[in-house]
Parts: structure tokens; sequence; C-alpha cells
């Protein structure tokens, strides 16, 4: 008799190892879907950013160029006037010319300013995806490691492995909701 009193506590401890397991094994399952999505919410950030900073490399050489061009035309109207020889109609043109230049490159550096903010913003989300990715990531482990230790304390009916592995979840779900939140 003492024996089947002994079994049902063993089967029902297994049970409650069994049901733990399986909890973990849910609270892992979510986890890795919330790793992958900031992971992958990481890598499109920096590709944009990256495009973005690309882009504005692209409208600062254009400027340059538009500035550079301005100033040979500047020089070039210097030079015309000092030798006294400049029709007004060509002036007026270098002038409509000089000035279209300049509007340009005040347009450049105003569509670099909105770049910029853009590139920096994406740079934000990605550090953030980044962090978030990285508690996944170690919740994660823990709850894997705990469903072994809780499969391992199944097979060898030891109690303190699965005391241990539980302890090691708790730990993993703390990194879980702390991927959300942000509190440590």
């Amino acid at each position: 008799m003492p024996e089947k009193k002994q079994d049902t506590i063993g089967a029902n401890w297994t049970s409650w190892v069994a049901l733990s397991t399986a909890a973990l094994a849910v609270a892992a399952a979510l986890t890795t879907l919330y790793m992958g999505k900031f992971s992958s919410r990481t890598v499109l950030s920096q590709m944009q950013e990256s495009d973005q900073w690309a882009y504005y490399q692209a409208k600062s050489i254009k400027g340059h160029a538009y500035e550079l061009q301005r100033e040979k035309l500047e020089l070039e109207l210097t030079m015309y006037k000092a030798k006294g020889a400049l029709p007004s109609e060509v002036k007026n043109a270098y002038d409509k010319t000089i000035g279209a230049y300049v509007e340009t490159v005040k347009r450049y550096d105003a569509e670099r300013k909105e770049i910029k903010e853009k590139a920096e913003a994406l740079s934000k989300v990605k550090e953030d995806s980044q962090l978030r990715a990285g508690k996944f990531a170690y919740g994660l482990i823990l709850l894997q490691i705990a469903i072994m230790l809780s499969s391992i304390a199944s097979i060898t009916k030891k109690p303190l492995l699965w005391y241990f592995g539980l302890g090691l979840g708790v730990v993993g779900v703390f990194f879980f909701i702390d991927g959300f939140y942000i509190f440590y």
C-alpha cells in the first residue's frame, strides 16, 4: 500500500514537471517570435538608415557641385566686369544663373536637413529594436535551459533540477517581459 501512495506522488510530480515544461516551451516560443520580430526590425532599420545616409551624401555632392559652379560663374563675371566689356543681357544671364544656383544649394541644404532627421530617427528605431531583441535573446536562452533541466529532472526524477529549471524559467520570463518594457 505505501508503494501506491509513493507512485501517486511520483506521478503527480511528473505531471507538474510536464505542465511546467509545456508552459516554459510556450514562453520560449513567444520569446522566439518577438526576438525574430525585433531582430528583423533592427536589420530593416539599419538598411533604411544606410539608404538615408547615402541619399544625404548624394544631396551633399550635388549641392557642392552647384556651389562650385556658382563660384566659377562669379569669378567669370568678376573677370568680365574688370575688362569692362560685358553686355547687360550677358550680365543678367550670369546673375540669373548664379541666383538659381544659390536657390538650388539652399534647397539641397534644406533637403539634407530632413534626410538627416529621418536617418537619425531610423537609428533610434534600430538601437531600440536591437536592445529589445537582445532582451528576448537572453530570455530565450534561459527558457531553453529551463526546459532542458525540467526534461532531465523528469527523466532522472530529481526535483532539485526541476526547481533550478523553474528558477531559470522565471528569470527567462523576466527578460521576456523586459523586452517589452525595458526596465532593466
